[in-house]
């Protein structure tokens, strides 16, 4: 291959961002074994990985992408995958609700781990990572990329954006060139802490509110009252993010700097920023806690979200009511103790909790 010496690269399930980063690393010749549940494992090496990257202009990839079975490995335990290293590089890139088992998984092979990109949301993975590996075997990272999956390995990119590396790791600047061999467009980050929560920050418009009440992102900034109540969430997030010395930063193709200043706007200034930043970032879906909440699946990544500005505001002495309202109503949902159609397109009765 052209471009940077190959990396070996293994990547910890084939969800939306793992087939998308992943498969995009193989089809550029890297090595990438990936690892999935047993089923899943044998689909994927047997009928490949699919990569709709059309929206993409700097890809000129007009039809989906194929990986071929032959152009990476697929199995079905981490024992397995390690005895196809050894590898350069590790990526996490699943929900935040699963890394705790996907550590308990690593235990056992420690000592053959390589470094890790996290590329997953929140800010409690990367102190989770250290804690086991230590500081050496994290690389943070995030994906300001859209991107939907039809099946395991069938992935659609929705908004081709970027993916943010902290620089300072000795393997930083090689892991952005392989990835941007791949069409990626990664850039290096200075400061870990700011790009997590600023992509934190960028996350939270929306999101939880659209879940409770089951309207659109578009819906719930329409509506004056969830406006409002939207406000008061990001001046806590703000607030908390320059209790941690935190600076709001842009990412790849995000501009968080001015979601940050809409966010301080009067409503006729700051909504249409709002609006055009997280409404049209979204690619057309709803929100993942939306998503998560309504297909009935008993986990949410709400906690390390909302949740985490309610856990950091406490230790900074930082008052989040109305953060701390959105987590625990919705994990209440998530749990079956408040029905789904408690709030169901009745935005005043979530509003109206935040006077009592």
């Amino acid at each position: 291959m052209n471009g940077p010496k190959p990396i070996s690269v293994l990547a910890f399930g084939a969800g939306a961002i793992g087939t998308y980063v992943g498969g995009s690393l193989a089809l550029a010749g890297h090595r990438v074994v990936f690892i999935e549940q047993p089923v899943i494992a044998s689909q994927l090496q047997e009928r490949g990985l699919r990569l709709d990257v059309s929206i993409d202009r700097h890809r000129e990839a007009p039809d989906p992408l194929i990986v071929a079975p032959s152009s990476f490995k697929c199995v079905g335990s981490l024992g397995d995958a390690m005895k196809q290293g050894p590898f350069d590089v590790a990526i996490f890139a699943m929900k935040s609700f699963d890394t705790a088992a996907a550590l308990e998984e690593i235990k056992p092979f420690m000592n053959g781990m390589p470094p890790i990109l996290c590329l997953q949301n929140g800010v409690d993975n990367e102190p989770a990572i250290a804690a086991l590996l230590g500081i050496d075997h994290v690389i943070a990272g995030t994906v300001t990329c859209s991107i939907a999956r039809n099946a395991a390995g069938d992935i659609v990119l929705e908004k081709a954006r970027g993916i943010g590396v902290v620089s300072g790791h000795p393997f930083s600047e090689r892991l952005v060139a392989a990835l941007n061999s791949a069409g990626l467009n990664a850039h290096l980050f200075p400061r870990a802490s700011d790009m997590k929560w600023s992509k934190l920050l960028a996350n939270l418009p929306g999101s939880a509110t659209s879940a409770i009440v089951d309207m659109s992102p578009a819906e719930v900034f329409t509506h004056p009252g969830l406006y409002a109540l939207e406000m008061r969430v990001a001046q806590e997030a703000l607030a908390v993010i320059a209790a941690q010395g935190a600076h709001v930063v842009n990412l790849p193709q995000i501009p968080v700097r001015a979601l940050a200043l809409a966010m301080h706007m009067p409503s006729f200034l700051g909504r249409p920023i709002m609006m055009k930043v997280v409404g049209g970032g979204r690619g057309g879906k709803m929100p993942s806690f939306h998503i998560d909440l309504h297909a009935g699946r008993q986990k949410s990544e709400v906690e390390y979200l909302q949740g985490a500005v309610v856990r950091y505001g406490e230790k900074s002495d930082v008052p989040t009511p109305v953060s701390r309202l959105l987590t625990e109503t919705l994990l209440s949902m998530v749990r079956g103790d408040i029905p789904i159609a408690e709030f169901s397109r009745r935005p005043d009765r979530l509003i109206s909790l935040l006077a009592n």
